[in-house]
């Protein structure tokens, strides 16, 4: 790998970060656990995405695991003790949980879901929130919180966005576990690939955004993306076009026309 993480980073339980060829790479690291959600492991992650997002040698992020599981979840021994868990302390760790996802969403650099197992509840829910999701064709999906009188409360903002109102009302209030490739029908992924070559695919992808992609376009591309549902047609419109303004003026934008003008072919990283 290209770059160390700090002492900080190293120090980390659950998660590995590290880089390669400008691609952070953050690796669920509990597969004795199946990679289950606990407090801390939240926790974690939330470390590493902030320290990718300020790493000046990442350009793309890819969110991967250990083991055979994506992610299965809460973590069977931190839902037990939920069970004696006020409604303040229920809020608190709601609210922790939907940092990480609020955090991943609207980082500023791509984020790219490596599932190579089960992503099941709250792991389909990290899927959910990631820009881009590869898959194996053996991979299950599934939000399944109503089956144990759960709700799939915070996911369901982020899933509304993706997929529509139609699916989500499907995938939630069922609460079905679905295949690989219905949930690339669905769009909750975008590739499947053999596990065999799931990794290099993934790292083929990532590479293609940084060399071929502005880093600051992709940045600001992906944060109107967030922000433009949430408003009325005209507003939408005003910020567009003032959004598109600014980065005229950029010195992305400057080099990229150069180039164009002067039909140079131009590598980003």
């Amino acid at each position: 790998m290209d770059n160390m993480p700090t002492q900080e980073l190293e120090a980390l339980r659950y998660i590995r970060y590290e880089t390669r060829d400008a691609i952070g790479y953050i690796t669920l690291n509990r597969p004795d656990k199946r990679n289950a959600l606990s407090f801390d492991m939240v926790s974690e992650l939330k470390q590493a995405f902030e320290f990718a997002e300020d790493d000046d040698t990442c350009k793309v992020v890819v969110l991967r695991a250990e083991g055979a599981v994506f992610c299965a979840g809460a973590d069977l021994t931190y839902i037990q003790e939920l069970q004696s868990f006020g409604y303040t302390d229920n809020l608190a760790d709601s609210t922790h949980l939907m940092q990480l996802f609020h955090q991943i969403y609207t980082l500023k650099k791509v984020v790219i879901g490596e599932v190579q197992g089960h992503a099941l509840a709250g792991g389909c829910g990290l899927a959910t929130v990631c820009d881009f999701a590869f898959a194996v064709p053996e991979a299950k999906f599934g939000y399944t919180e109503v089956k144990i009188g759960f709700l799939p409360a915070i996911v369901s903002v982020f899933l509304l966005r993706k997929i529509g109102e139609a699916r989500t009302k499907q995938l939630l209030l069922t609460g079905d576990v679905i295949s690989a490739q219905a949930a690339a029908e669905f769009g909750l992924v975008n590739f499947l690939a053999p596990k065999e070559e799931l990794a290099e695919k993934v790292y083929e992808f990532a590479r293609r955004l940084c060399v071929q992609n502005s880093g600051q376009s992709m940045e600001l591309t992906k944060e109107m993306l967030a922000r433009i549902p949430e408003m009325p047609l005209e507003d939408s419109l005003r910020y567009a076009a003032q959004m598109n303004a600014e980065a005229r003026g950029s010195v992305d934008c400057r080099r990229g026309i150069a180039a164009f003008l002067n039909k140079e072919k131009i590598t980003w990283n």
